[in-house]
């Protein structure tokens, strides 16, 4: 079985993947074909079915895991699969396949538990606990097609802005510390309701129509205790700027701004040779 991280160009493989995209298209022609984007624990791959497109799509469904033999060939300076054979594969875990993180998870969990532990304000503390409680971060990606797009994508990324923020914090004394850790911790918490699991990480209907950042303050709004209106209103206020940085108006806000997008940014940028 190969994994897609070792595909190589001019390559025939046989594989066990799941279906994160299936669109069914037609080309300039006319003739129909099907676009997927498979994946597994290693990473994901465009593929094409050209031939047999009604028969192989009744075998399998978007979420799927499938059985798959094709060719990688080069398409636009990109690996792509040219798919032969596909069916479902009811014997493997769609979710099993999902493109996962790299870092051990177990070591970011407990440091995210240290985290919330260096909130010392009280009210900021609880609300913190009560938001995440029950919240799977190694479950969803931090998004679903940018940056930490894999299966624990959300945990690596709030504890990378929440570490970010505490540096801040500290060679800043005047910030109000304890807010903007509280509110790294608590930024992206509407992924985890905005987000269906992998492999596909489709939005829910709620995720579609009201995005990750209204549903967190929704979340917050609904948990955030021991605060008053004021303090309420300011941990409000950094969630809810954390991608609009005409609307921040305390300098708790923009650090959560700039931490968040410096974060996304090098977790993108290639690494030169």
């Amino acid at each position: 079985m190969s994994a897609i991280a070792e595909l190589a160009e001019d390559r025939v493989v046989e594989g066990v993947y799941a279906v994160a995209r299936k669109r069914k298209l037609k080309t300039r022609n006319g003739a129909p074909y099907i676009a997927l984007e498979l994946v597994d624990p290693s990473g994901k791959i465009e593929a094409r079915v050209w031939n047999d497109v009604e028969l192989l799509d009744s075998r399998f469904a978007e979420g799927d895991a499938v059985r798959v033999l094709g060719r990688v060939e080069r398409f636009r300076d990109r690996l792509q699969l040219e798919v032969r054979s596909i069916e479902s594969a009811p014997e493997a875990d769609p979710a099993a396949l999902t493109p996962t993180i790299r870092r051990d998870a177990d070591e970011l969990d407990g440091f995210l538990d240290f985290l919330v532990t260096e909130v010392a304000h009280a009210g900021l503390a609880t609300s913190v606990r009560r938001v995440l409680d029950g919240v799977d971060l190694r479950a969803y990606p931090a998004t679903a097609e940018d940056h930490h797009s894999y299966a624990g994508g959300l945990l690596e990324h709030t504890v990378g802005v929440e570490t970010l923020c505490r540096e801040t914090a500290e060679l800043h004394p005047r910030l109000r510390g304890d807010l903007v850790l509280a509110a790294a911790l608590v930024h992206d918490v509407g992924r985890a309701f905005e987000l269906g699991r992998g492999p596909s990480f489709q939005p829910t209907d709620e995720g579609r129509l009201l995005g990750h950042v209204h549903l967190g303050l929704r979340r917050i709004e609904e948990r955030a205790d021991g605060l008053t209106a004021s303090q309420r209103a300011e941990l409000l206020h950094c969630v809810a700027v954390h991608h609009d940085l005409r609307g921040v108006r305390t300098a708790e806000a923009a650090v959560l701004y700039h931490a968040n997008q410096l974060d996304a940014v090098a977790a993108t940028r290639p690494v030169p040779d």
